[in-house]
């Protein structure tokens, strides 16, 4: 006689034991009820995006990738979407070329790629017109992205639906994805019920994005068992993020009741804001009998070792420390953990006009920590009011927006609602999509007065399709559509930010930052002596011999063109000329760059008087 566990599925703990004679046959059935397989996906993206506001470059992308790869353990990795490109352009880097690199090496083993879609906003922040959004799926699915995670933040499936159909015409894999949140509208019934809709239209798998990891676990349970009996071949993809706590209950709970991917992160990136680590969730759905892979160890660390060395290098001069470290207090106001640098830094503006009101009325100033009760509660307060969106960008940011200007304007004794912008009312208005409760009626009395009209239109089609533009604008400056026309679409798509980034400044202004906020840590140590000293110790300084004017470009033709100084980080070769000073009587003297390496400071602007001996600029010789 043998005895068989049967692993706990869908919900139910059915922990009998099988007695096997020689007359019971097992079937299929049951060896297929005695051990789920789930599978791991490696949010690298949204690792980076939840803690700070820079991506790696390609080359630091691709040094990862086969890291990742000899894990073992992840089926996929996120590798680009959300705000991604729109980083790397400001960082005067090219997303096209960092998705392609990024993506072969797991488009060589067979691991699949996914990336983030805002559905309506595509890869930016406002709505995309519907052309630009049909040739982000052909661009991305040349560029080896398997799968499009598609949401709108208000749930409303009108946003969602053409992207799954365009998705599908490029040979991409829709998934569709819930945003949830904790509200007494956004049921596991009102959830389903939506998940049906987006199957029904096309949807290959359906994701519940839990943003802020407020989600309750029984929630997610039961919601994840409801899509499951309605749709048993459907892919259930879980991603919860670690912020207040919830998320490895979520994790377990979503794996019981039939769930098949689940998202995770690596050290130093895992927990705080993020999302859990690897290790964690596979031992937890281990030895809860699941069929989970085996991490290869030594990968897992080196992986580890390089995401620290990337931050070190430079991204870690832009994580907020905040997202490091996980906050309860986000349960009660539902606003997403990556929110909060960005919440705290707009809050001390806030903090400081209203402790000084307060002082003039002869009022106690408040502290901080009193401001942030009292801003959770206006959250608390106001977002009901606005309808329940999903706490989810750009809604978020809206709410807590307006939820801020009231503390300000009910300090003043103006009441709430007096500092809203446009898009603020554009939320609430119906302008990005159907908010799923009510608006209260003194802020429909206030659209009213302010003659302002609510609307239930289709977002999409209040869009002109707008290519032809962008075609004619790349025409006329001699820019080249790129592979598979993936330039013409990131002009598209961040047209802004697209032209600085071709113009060069995009490079100059990051550099430039980046020096601003290694100096800013090392002046948190160091005076301003100190830290001079500090810059300039493995550097050479440059000297003017001679008096004169200082130009950084010269035509040939006897004449110094105006131009900008050379940017903090640029490096210069042995022999390349660092600038040129015009002399009284006429002579064009070049300077050059010494030894060559990095450029570290600028002492000089472009067209300053100096004298002899005067410092010009210093540079880093490379090691």
């Amino acid at each position: 006689m043998q005895k068989y566990k049967i692993s706990p599925i869908f919900g139910v703990s059915i922990g009998f034991y099988l007695y096997i004679c020689n007359e019971i046959t097992i079937t299929n059935e049951i060896i297929s009820l005695m051990k789920k397989k789930i599978r791991f996906s490696l949010v690298y993206r949204d690792m980076w995006q939840s803690s700070g506001k820079f991506q790696p470059r390609k080359d630091q992308l691709a040094r990862i990738a086969p890291v990742i790869i000899d894990m073992g353990c992840f089926a996929r990795v996120e590798t680009n979407g959300g705000a991604f490109e729109q980083v790397n352009l400001l960082a005067g880097e090219n997303p096209n070329e960092a998705v392609r690199a990024f993506c072969k090496p797991f488009n060589e083993v067979g691991i699949q790629t996914h990336m983030l879609d805002r559905g309506l906003n595509a890869l930016r922040m406002y709505p995309v017109p519907d052309d630009v959004r049909q040739l982000m799926y052909k661009v991305k699915k040349a560029q080896g992205t398997d799968i499009t995670r598609i949401f709108c933040g208000l749930n409303d499936t009108r946003n969602i639906i053409p992207s799954i159909k365009w998705a599908k015409e490029a040979g991409m894999i829709p998934q569709a994805t819930l945003c949830i949140t904790t509200s007494p509208i956004h049921t596991a019934e009102y959830y389903s019920a939506i998940a049906d809709e987006l199957i029904a239209a096309g949807a290959e798998e359906i994701c519940l994005k839990d943003m802020a990891g407020i989600g309750q676990p029984a929630l997610l349970g039961k919601l994840t068992k409801l899509i499951k009996t309605n749709h048993p071949d459907i892919i259930i993809q879980y991603h919860g993020h670690s912020g207040p706590g919830l998320s490895m209950a979520s994790v377990l709970e979503v794996c019981n009741n039939g769930a098949d991917i689940i998202d995770t992160a690596i050290e130093p990136l895992s927990w705080g804001k993020v999302h859990p680590d690897i290790i964690s969730v596979q031992s937890m759905l281990k030895n809860e009998g699941f069929d989970v892979p085996e991490i290869n160890m030594n990968a897992y660390m080196q992986a580890r070792a390089l995401t620290q060395e990337f931050i070190d290098d430079w991204l870690g001069y832009f994580i907020n420390p905040a997202n490091k470290l996980m906050s309860s207090l986000l349960l009660g106001c539902g606003l997403p953990g990556g929110m909060m640098g960005s919440m705290m830094a707009d809050l001390g503006g806030i903090y400081n006009a209203i402790n000084k009101l307060r002082v003039k009325k002869g009022e106690a100033e408040l502290s901080m920590d009193d401001m942030l009760v009292k801003l959770f509660n206006e959250v608390e307060y106001v977002w009901p009011r606005v309808g329940y969106p999903p706490l989810v960008t750009p809604f978020s940011q809206y709410t807590k927006n307006i939820a801020l200007m009231n503390l300000l304007t009910i300090e003043q004794g103006k009441g709430r609602y007096v500092m809203m912008d446009d898009a603020m009312w554009g939320m609430i208005l119906g302008k990005s999509g159907k908010i799923p409760g009510e608006i209260a009626p003194e802020l429909k009395e206030l659209a009213v007065k302010q003659k302002r009209e609510f609307t239930d239109v289709d977002p999409h089609t209040l869009l002109d399709n707008a290519l032809d533009g962008f075609r004619k604008e790349m025409k006329d400056n001699g820019w080249e559509y790129g592979q598979d026309d993936e330039e013409l679409f990131e002009l598209a798509m961040h047209p802004e930010q697209y032209r600085i980034y071709k113009s060069g400044m995009a490079k100059k202004n990051f550099l430039a930052d980046l020096q601003k906020a290694k100096d800013a840590k090392l002046g948190t140590k160091l005076s301003v002596e100190e830290l001079a000293a500090f810059k300039h110790a493995k550097a050479d300084v440059l000297t003017a011999p001679v008096a004169g004017q200082v130009y950084y470009e010269f035509s040939g033709e006897g004449a110094c063109e105006p131009c900008l100084e050379p940017f903090v980080g640029q490096r210069y070769k042995e022999g390349d000329t660092y600038c040129y000073i015009q002399a009284p009587w006429g002579e064009i003297v070049p300077i050059p760059a010494a030894l060559g390496g990095k450029l570290v400071e600028v002492a000089a602007k472009q067209g300053a008087k100096v004298r002899r001996g005067d410092n010009l600029g210093w540079i880093e010789r490379d090691q």
